[in-house]
């Protein structure tokens, strides 16, 4: 009997998992592991492993016996050692499909609730006053407005499809992407510099990597227009948060908007949470009746097509599909 091994989930339970799994006729195993010493006694015997946000790391990897997939639950797949499972032929698999129209719309309530100072104005009126609670000045109308995209991949497009419908001007960064295909969904593809310099607001849609990590820092925090406007949804190392921070305080950004943190949970005592130009969620962009419904039951799939043999799909870390079907 093939043994798959949960290392950790946020749902209330794991039926919709165990029954496509044991359906097949596999053993379930599961843990709320936080640390690779957890993990390790959890995966070592497993055939399949489905991940959330458990450290799977090097020393995770070289203990895995028969593993034969590892499983991402997510779009991201960060707290994955791909190139230590790609040196022992495991695939990983993400699941990058399941959740964007919820991080796209995530994205614009974001974009508007910081263009409209909702926050600052909900706050201003709680306390009993009325009327504006910002300077007009800050009162902001999407039309005349300049946003850049860093990352045009699904998210990404499905984001600047939504904004062309608010007639603001789009530029995006993808190193990946043409010129042609970023004009399909109304952008100017331009460098990275370019876009910092010239966007009213910038959304960031790109994956974790060396690259990317860190994207947003003092230096390019500081070429950004005086006023402009930050939103994150993509990964939280992304942005350096203490940059940030300071860049808030001193007012060269106006606001920001935060779904996901270099450090999670955000600690209580982050300044980012006094502010109110801030608006900040807890890593929940994705979150749908819907989209949690498919993230799983594809988790659990792709486990199981993995241990039939079959081809995978959406491998991250570049093992033959071949090679992958003869451990």
């Amino acid at each position: 009997m093939f043994k798959v091994a949960i290392t950790d989930y946020t749902f209330p339970s794991l039926d919709i998992e165990q029954k496509i799994l044991q359906s097949a006729g596999y053993e379930v195993v599961s843990g709320q592991c936080k640390t690779p010493e957890t993990l390790i006694p959890l995966v070592a015997d497993a055939d399949a492993v489905i991940t959330q946000f458990a450290p799977v790391n090097a020393d995770v990897v070289a203990a895995m016996q028969k593993t034969r997939v590892i499983v991402r639950y997510g779009i991201g797949f960060d707290n994955v050692a791909c190139d230590a499972a790609r040196e022992k032929n495991i695939p990983v698999c993400n699941i990058p499909e399941f959740c964007i129209d919820e991080v796209a719309d995530h994205t614009l309530a974001f974009i508007l609730s910081c263009t409209r100072c909702v926050r600052a104005n909900c706050e201003h009126m709680v306390k009993g006053q009325w009327g504006l609670g910002v300077p007009l000045e800050q009162m902001r109308a999407l039309p005349d407005q300049t946003v850049g995209i860093i990352g045009l991949g699904r998210i990404g497009k499905a984001v600047a499809d939504r904004l062309r419908a608010f007639n603001c001007r789009l530029l995006a960064f993808d190193p990946v992407v043409s010129a042609d295909d970023a004009a399909a969904h109304g952008c100017s593809l331009v460098g990275l510099e370019q876009l910092l310099t010239k966007s009213d607001i910038v959304t960031l849609h790109c994956p974790s990597s060396e690259q990317t990590r860190s994207i947003i820092n003092k230096q390019s925090l500081a070429s950004m227009q005086a006023g402009a406007i930050l939103i994150n949804v993509g990964r939280g190392d992304l942005v350096e948060l203490q940059a940030l921070t300071e860049s808030l305080e001193s007012g060269h950004i106006s606001a920001a908007a935060l779904d996901v943190f270099d450090t999670e949970p955000l600690p209580g005592d982050s300044s980012l949470l006094q502010m109110n130009n801030v608006i900040v969620s807890s890593h929940i962009a994705s979150a749908s009746p819907k989209a949690v419904r498919i993230l799983r039951e594809t988790a659990a799939q792709v486990a199981v097509a993995g241990l039939l043999g079959e081809i995978l799909p959406n491998i991250v870390n570049e093992v033959s599909q071949t090679v992958a079907a003869t451990r």
